[in-house]
């Protein structure tokens, strides 16, 4: 609609010029005025001699045109600024610009979040109401599942504030009889599936950001995304961006640095944005269940990174749910969340791309020395640092993450906010890097 709005007036601008600069034409090589002479003789001497010698007739006519040319050409300038004035409003920005070209300078990046039968979904709902910027870019899009009257009460509270959408099919999930302990992993996947397709499908959108209804954002939350979603379109290497450090409880991050990000081979989740185009791809073979490990396999992945954060964006207040409460007491209810706003729009996020950032951590993390996990427990490290303590096997690193208070699980080989086999954290506020020996090439999925 705009690209035609904008290729319409420049085609109406041109055939204005072109239209006049031929009627000046046609003016310019019309006959003298003057008493008709016999037939004939226009193409003799006579003829080539009265047409070369300009009378007052000829030259009130040029000075006519030339009057009539300035007054156009004054009109036909103005058109051109007040184009070029709007120019800006009509095409989209080389850096905001889709796989396809056809996004517009500023997207709607709507909000999806995945309810069921928490009532609890007003905190999460509050404070994306509280931080979002703009109700236009950021539509906040509530799926519900589980049809639970207590909660739809809620999120029908809010009224044209937020859409509120409901999962038709709320019929249990056909699956083996080992697996009937997991229906409830079963029905979040099949809600997954229907809530994007509605988003991407339905409703058009580019791009998401998924939230749960246990999540609560920081003042940046909206910020941190906006900024991320040109180099998630520019870079085929990044197919994620999430607000979410899986060791990010308050002494394992470095509290000054809340503008530190960080390309992660492990899909974080719990407050994450996609595109389009990834949908596309994923939706066709889409998982009956357990769909955030499917999406950490190999064959999902393919060797792509998403952006994490420093300190995390999303903080989750939902201990009980389908897991039971897996980790929440040790690890989840510990999640610092940032609190400073950082201005992530305004920043040169360039050395996020795959090759540079590559290269440069690579180079941090094996240009740092070598410490014992003695030392690194015990706090006896000498320096400021960054420490680099090496594992080799899968029982060392679940040995060293284990006793120094990280995340010690696996997905197909891929440790939680690993980027290279690396995982980057604090410890007695220096910075450890928990890393394989030099050379590494790849991850063994049956490091799980």
């Amino acid at each position: 609609m705009i690209r035609k709005r904008s290729s319409l007036i420049f085609c109406g601008a041109f055939l204005f010029i072109t239209w006049n600069a031929i009627l000046v034409l046609l003016l310019w090589g019309r006959p003298p005025p003057g008493p008709p002479g016999p037939p004939g003789e226009a193409g003799g001497e006579a003829g080539a001699g009265a047409a070369a010698r300009p009378t007052d007739g000829v030259v009130g006519d040029i000075l006519r045109v030339a009057d009539m040319l300035e007054t156009e050409l004054k009109g036909q300038k103005e058109i051109l600024l007040q184009i070029r004035n709007h120019q800006s409003l009509w095409e989209p920005v080389a850096g905001d610009l889709g796989a396809r070209g056809d996004a517009p300078r500023r997207p709607a990046i709507p909000i999806l979040v995945i309810a069921c039968n928490r009532v609890t979904v007003r905190r999460c709902v509050d404070k994306l109401l509280q931080h979002r910027p703009s109700a236009e870019l950021h539509p906040i899009i509530v799926s519900q599942d589980c049809g639970h009257a207590e909660t739809a009460a809620v999120i029908r509270s809010y009224g044209e504030q937020v859409t509120h959408l409901q999962q038709p099919d709320l019929a249990d999930v056909a699956v083996r009889p080992e697996h009937k302990k997991f229906q409830g992993y079963y029905k979040i996947s099949r809600h997954y599936r229907w809530a994007l397709n509605q988003v991407f499908r339905t409703l058009g959108h580019a791009a998401v950001i998924v939230v749960e209804d246990d999540l609560e954002v920081a003042p940046d939350f909206f910020e941190y995304f906006r900024a991320l979603l040109p180099l998630l379109r520019s870079d085929p290497a990044l197919w994620c961006a999430s607000a979410w450090n899986d060791n990010g409880r308050d002494g394992y991050v470095d509290a000054s640095r809340p503008d530190l990000l960080y390309r992660t081979d492990f899909f974080p989740g719990l407050g994450w944005m996609l595109v389009r185009e990834v949908w596309e791809e994923l939706e066709p073979k889409w998982p009956a269940s357990f769909w955030d490990d499917w999406m950490r396999q190999p064959e999902q992945r393919r060797g792509r990174a998403c952006i994490r954060p420093e300190i995390s964006r999303t903080l989750t207040f939902g201990r009980q749910g389908v897991s039971l409460g897996q980790f929440y007491d040790k690890y989840l209810r510990y999640i610092k969340l940032n609190t400073e706003f950082v201005p992530f729009t305004e920043m040169d996020l360039s050395y996020l791309a795959e090759e540079p950032y590559r290269q440069r951590f690579e180079r941090e993390v094996y240009a740092a020395p070598l410490a014992t996990y003695q030392d690194v427990k015990q706090g006896q490290l000498s320096g400021p640092g960054p420490f680099r303590l090496q594992y080799s096997t899968k029982e060392s690193f679940k040995m060293f993450a284990k006793n120094l208070g990280i995340m010690d699980d696996l997905k197909s080989g891929v440790p939680r906010t690993g980027y290279r086999g690396v995982v980057s954290f604090l410890s007695r506020g220096r910075r450890i890097y928990l890393a394989p020996p030099p050379g590494w090439t790849r991850y063994d999925p049956s490091w799980s």
